[in-house]
């Protein structure tokens, strides 16, 4: 690399970049696993033939050049370890090729078991809490780095033209590529068509039709957003008026989003058809 850099966090970066644990990078090199750890840790004084079969290992290049050699000016280190500055209880460094977030209570760690079911004050959990956790499994590694990606990149706009009539709203949250992870769908309704009277006599109103976000999405906040945008349009097209009618788990949804529970009880309707037999219903 063009500047000096310290050799135990290179090669913890490259292996988080390559994915690989260090008895996994130590297979693959050829050279025992605590050579690796003690070169990570800066207690070992390691030949350069070691060095650069774990660099290669780890699918880095190592690379000799004289000074002001553009084509080594032109590397650039790999990212860091962004957790490397935690440490466990031990004072032990946490796996560099896994994702580590620190636990600031109890549903930010899996082994809190009782998180979801019970809501305990600090002085009953059944385990104190620790500084950091991670993932073990691969698996569930990557459907958390893929939540994350997922609410980083997701993006809410209001859906326009073409098809959609001016009375009705219809907002989508989409990922990069446009695929459609969720959707609120509203209507502008007439007061004044249902009440009777002059048009200027009635405040313009919005029904929320409702809010789907796809089941591998949910809980990212994303709902939230959709919301959030309708509510912004909503004042800026000088509407001061939305109507929403929900279920459970819904209505608390809808109330931590700004609502509030109305008196009026609308009555559920509905109308069954009979259908002849052998005779499909029309799609």
């Amino acid at each position: 690399m063009a500047e000096p850099t310290a050799l135990g966090p290179a090669l913890r970066a490259l292996r988080r970049r390559a994915d690989l644990s260090q008895r996994e990078l130590a297979a693959k090199a050829g050279v025992p696993k605590s050579t690796v750890a003690r070169i990570e840790s800066a207690t070992a004084d390691p030949r350069f033939g070691t060095v650069e079969r774990l660099v290669r290992a780890a699918g880095g290049l190592l690379v000799i050049g004289a000074s002001g050699d553009l084509a080594v000016n032109a590397l650039a280190p790999p990212e860091p370890v962004p957790h490397d500055g935690l440490r466990d209880e031990a004072g032990r460094r946490y796996p560099a090729h896994l994702d580590v977030w620190e636990v600031r209570e109890p549903k930010d760690w899996p082994g809190a078991w009782w998180a979801e079911w019970y809501n305990l004050s600090p002085a009953r959990w059944p385990r104190p809490l620790p500084l950091a956790t991670y993932e073990l499994n691969r698996t569930y590694r990557d459907r958390r780095r893929r939540t994350e990606w997922v609410r980083e990149a997701v993006a809410v706009r209001r859906v326009t033209g073409g098809r959609v009539p001016a009375t009705c709203w219809r907002f989508v949250a989409e990922l990069p590529g446009g695929d459609l992870v969720g959707e609120l769908r509203a209507h502008e309704q007439s007061p004044h068509l249902q009440w009777g009277g002059d048009e200027r006599e009635w405040a313009r109103e919005v029904v929320m039709d409702g809010v789907l976000v796809a089941a591998e999405h949910r809980r990212l906040g994303i709902g939230t957003r959709l919301v959030g945008a309708f509510l912004e349009e909503m004042t800026t097209s000088g509407i001061g008026i939305a109507r929403a009618i929900a279920e459970h788990p819904g209505v608390n949804f809808l109330i931590s989003c700004g609502f509030r529970q109305a008196g009026a009880r609308p009555v559920a309707l509905r109308q069954d058809r009979a259908v002849s037999a052998g005779r499909r219903p029309p799609r």
